[in-house]
């Protein structure tokens, strides 16, 4: 459950950033979104994954 909300606000947060990104496409911005994103894919994959002890 807990990976799927996860899931649920990655893809909000990136429709998000990504209708700023087409309204506004300005290069400096681009690259800072998909920075942003890369970022917050890693944390969900490394985050969410099943953790055995």
């Amino acid at each position: 459950m807990n990976r799927i909300l996860a899931l649920f606000a990655f893809v909000t947060l990136a429709v998000f950033v990504l209708i700023l990104a087409f309204k506004v496409p300005s290069p400096d911005l681009v690259i800072i979104i998909v920075i942003t994103l890369a970022f917050v894919a890693y944390d969900f994959a490394t985050s969410s994954r099943n953790k055995q002890d």
